[in-house]
């Protein structure tokens, strides 16, 4: 079975990021497409795992490059994301 292409992302950074930008939980959920309860659950930990959509909509609204915010290198699958998603 395929599993789609995960980024794990470091909440402390985001956190930084955010406040840095002096952005609230909800001005960044809304800048970036998401909810502020999952903005939330990504500075906390408890969400870790973004989609590579998502998470190239938070990278943008906070303005960071992917090395910022990314723990590891994408997750391996059957077929890699297409040319536009990897950054």
């Amino acid at each position: 079975m395929h599993q789609p292409t995960t980024f794990e992302v470091d909440g402390d950074a985001i956190r930084e990021e955010r406040m840095q930008a002096g952005l609230t939980q909800e001005e960044l959920a809304r800048q970036a497409g998401i909810s502020p309860r999952y903005v939330s659950h990504l500075e906390t930990g408890s969400r870790k795992d973004m989609r590579p959509k998502t998470y190239r909509r938070l990278r943008e609204a906070l303005q960071v490059p992917d090395s910022r915010i990314r723990r590891t290198p994408p997750r391996p699958t059957e077929d890699p994301p297409p040319p536009h998603e990897r950054e």
